[in-house]
């Protein structure tokens, strides 16, 4: 699974994923839950809500809609000025390639990995790049 984009906001968190290969995406996010919620709550009944929103995206468009839209929520919600000055956000990882908070998938990162391993060619389609198949 990879990390395509995220927002960590102050009561909630957009994700952006790809699915994982060797399992469902609700197993993955049921462990991530797990592990976040051991570390921060303690004794408390519970930190994260049941449920979680999903939408699938199936094109280029509705990709960029979705980065777009979760860079722009910090905005939105009036905790800065610009999406390149909330520090919980992968905008300035796809604004000039340096590394964020948590590590996204992008051109950058799998340029760096294919770089390291001696290889040319990304393994990992991104759907958000130049690699669009005609």
């Amino acid at each position: 699974m990879y990390v395509y984009g995220y927002v960590v906001m102050p009561e909630h968190l957009h994700l952006l994923l790809s699915e994982p290969k060797k399992a469902m995406l609700a197993d993955a996010l049921k462990s991530l839950k797990q592990g976040v919620s051991r570390r921060l709550i303690g004794t408390a009944e519970h930190f994260w809500e049941k449920r979680y929103y999903d939408h699938n995206v199936r094109s280029y468009e509705k990709f960029h809609e979705k980065l777009r839209y979760l860079h722009r929520n910090p905005v939105k919600r009036g905790l800065c000025a610009r999406p390149q000055d909330w520090p919980w956000s992968s905008f300035r990882h796809y604004a000039t390639g340096c590394e964020g908070r948590v590590e996204s998938e992008s051109e950058w990162i799998a340029n760096r990995r294919e770089a390291a391993a001696g290889r040319l060619v990304p393994r990992v389609p991104l759907p958000h790049s130049s690699q669009k198949k005609a």
